[in-house]
């Protein structure tokens, strides 16, 4: 077998970039040689943690098959989130925390997936399961995914054992859980020197649902309005990646750190669908969603649902 390749899915967020970093160090403890690679650049906020731990970006594929046979898969497992030729390579394990859909494989796996917050609690987990010491580098990183896809422990996402993960992971990279949370959020949210471009992928997954194609694109930021002050812009890009890249819906998620609310922002067709799914009416392609912050728990289940009547 060849060097495995370990990754997260596309326009990675914090959680996608470390987790692929504590696995592959996990597997090189257990005899496998593994490198941590990344299918996009870091944003501001996982920077912001890679500098804070000293921890340099793992380098970006386009591809895997080219120089491997065997990857494993972290925080995603549906093949369109994933590397552009997944089908021509053999997954060897997958860690996720989300939904399992169109994803199969020709031969036997190691598969964990578990209903927590982040990606990094299972890894935590396996960690001791094999009385394998984290080094306070990667206990570092792996606490920023935590609070990172928690939005420091506010997600309704998060569970007893994120929290538990959490501070055990905050002693051994000796930091305050609180004190840097906040910062490292907070450093995620400078949107103003974004491009319209750079807003719409920073953190976007695709979604089959029904038979629609769905995009849903999140941003945090602590006002709202400094994004939504762009609409136009935004709008007639999202209406060009839905002619060019064949979505039926793009959904845009503004969600404010401090209030834990968001804004949806909406364009496509069958918009009814979109409103029914939340309850709520779309006034000029935009709607509040109050105490919404999870994609994944709180904006996808209802539009799968919706969008499978």
């Amino acid at each position: 077998m060849s060097k495995m390749l370990v990754f997260g899915h596309q326009n990675p967020d914090t959680d996608a970039i470390t987790s692929a970093i504590a696995y592959a160090h996990y597997l090189n403890q257990n005899g496998i040689e593994a490198e941590a690679v990344a299918l996009g650049q870091p944003s501001e906020e996982t920077a912001y943690a890679l500098n804070q731990f000293n921890t340099a970006a793992p380098r970006v594929i386009a591809t895997a098959a080219n120089e491997t046979d065997t990857v494993a898969l972290v925080d995603h497992n549906e093949a369109q989130q994933s590397v552009s030729d997944i089908k021509d390579v053999e997954v060897y394990a997958v860690v996720d925390h989300h939904r399992i859909a169109n994803f199969e494989t020709a031969n036997p796996l190691f598969y964990r997936a578990e209903p927590v917050g982040c990606t990094n609690t299972i890894l935590y987990k396996m960690y001791n399961e094999k009385n394998i010491e984290i080094p306070a580098d990667i206990a570092g990183l792996m606490l920023s995914a935590i609070i990172s896809d928690t939005l420091l422990f506010k997600s309704p996402t998060c569970t007893k054992e994120d929290e538990l993960a959490a501070a055990a992971l905050a002693e051994i990279a000796g930091i305050s859980m609180q004190e840097y949370g906040l910062a490292m959020l907070k450093a995620g949210t400078n949107l103003d020197d974004k491009s319209i471009a750079e807003l719409l992928t920073l953190d976007a997954k695709s979604f089959p649902m029904g038979d629609k194609n769905v995009r849903i694109a999140q941003v945090n930021t602590v006002d709202v309005q400094d994004v939504l002050k762009r609409k136009a812009e935004l709008v007639s890009a999202m209406e060009a990646e839905n002619r060019t890249q064949v979505y039926d819906v793009f959904l845009l998620v503004v969600t404010n750190i401090i209030d834990s609310d968001s804004a949806l922002l909406a364009v496509g067709s069958h918009l009814d669908v979109v409103a029914s799914a939340f309850g709520v009416t779309l006034e000029e392609n935009v709607a509040l969603l109050p105490g919404v912050v999870s994609r994944k728990k709180q904006v996808v289940p209802p539009l799968t649902e919706a969008f499978s009547k």
